[in-house]
């Protein structure tokens, strides 16, 4: 069979990655590029992740002047080595620090756990502004 090669629509890239639990966070670092794995929730149509208060990722995503968006790319995909299909969805967007204390208690009950433990009370959201995705089939 052979592969085809086929783009998804935002709704479907959406679905998809709704069912998913972990993407990379793609973003220019202090130095240089930098790709991290995150596990992750969609709440209301947004990226939410936690990370450790004043960790080098929670850092690097701050401008440092109030209401500045830092750009992101944020990317999932789930791949079947042994078929060799498989899916990946792209999020581009601004990420932003959740720093309302309302917010943080609402996003605490959704039930993002850091699979890396220990503390990670902060949390941050990227709200796309593009959404790519491909999938790969054999027909």
């Amino acid at each position: 069979m052979e592969p085809i090669l086929e783009e998804l629509t935002e709704a479907e890239s959406l679905r998809l990655i709704e069912q998913a639990e972990i993407g990379r966070i793609g973003f220019s670092g202090r130095y240089g590029p930098v790709v991290l794995p995150v596990n992750y929730k969609i709440v209301d149509g947004a990226v939410v992740f936690r990370t450790a208060v004043g960790s080098p990722l929670g850092e690097d995503l701050r401008t440092g002047i109030a209401d500045a968006e830092y750009k992101v790319a944020f990317e999932i995909d789930e791949i079947d080595s042994a078929s060799r299909t498989g899916w990946s969805v792209m999020i581009q967007g601004a990420a932003h620090h959740v720093d309302d204390e309302q917010e943080q208690a609402a996003l605490r009950v959704v039930g993002i756990e850091p699979w890396a433990g220990g503390e990670r009370e902060h949390f941050v959201r990227i709200k796309p502004t593009v959404v790519s995705g491909r999938r790969i089939r054999r027909g």
